[in-house]
């Protein structure tokens, strides 16, 4: 499978960007997918992850009620929407398949995904 993020840049605090990620390769219907990102000198980590349906969510504590994650299985893509930004926020951001089909519990685990996409900068200025 194939990932292309896009959408990243330079914002103000306060501000807002619209992450989009396509995908291509494989029936994307049948995978969770998640965001990550890697700020400079850190570990990568998790952002947010939606399961295949869209029907569930996650998130980490430090993004619940700022950000989004979405999904359209018809365009192939997911989509974290990004509001009320942070200098903390700023980060390599890249969206990533849980190569494991059809799973009931979505992981917010980096060692669980795969096929990460090649990444977007974002950047948040204060």
């Amino acid at each position: 499978v194939q990932l292309q993020a896009s959408g990243g840049g330079l914002v103000q605090a306060g501000g807002s960007l619209r992450l989009s990620c396509a995908a291509s390769g494989r029936t994307f219907s049948r995978y969770a997918m998640g965001w990550f990102r890697q700020a400079p000198g850190k570990e990568r980590e998790f952002v947010a992850a939606i399961s295949r349906s869209g029907g569930s969510t996650y998130y980490t504590d430090a993004v619940k009620g700022r950000f989004t994650i979405s999904r359209d299985n018809a365009k192939n893509t997911v989509t974290l929407q990004m509001n009320s930004l942070k200098p903390e926020d700023t980060a390599v951001y890249y969206c990533a398949v849980d190569p494991r089909p059809y799973i009931v519990v979505v992981s917010t685990l980096l060692r669980d995904y795969d096929y990460w996409g090649q990444g977007t900068q974002v950047t948040v200025s204060s």
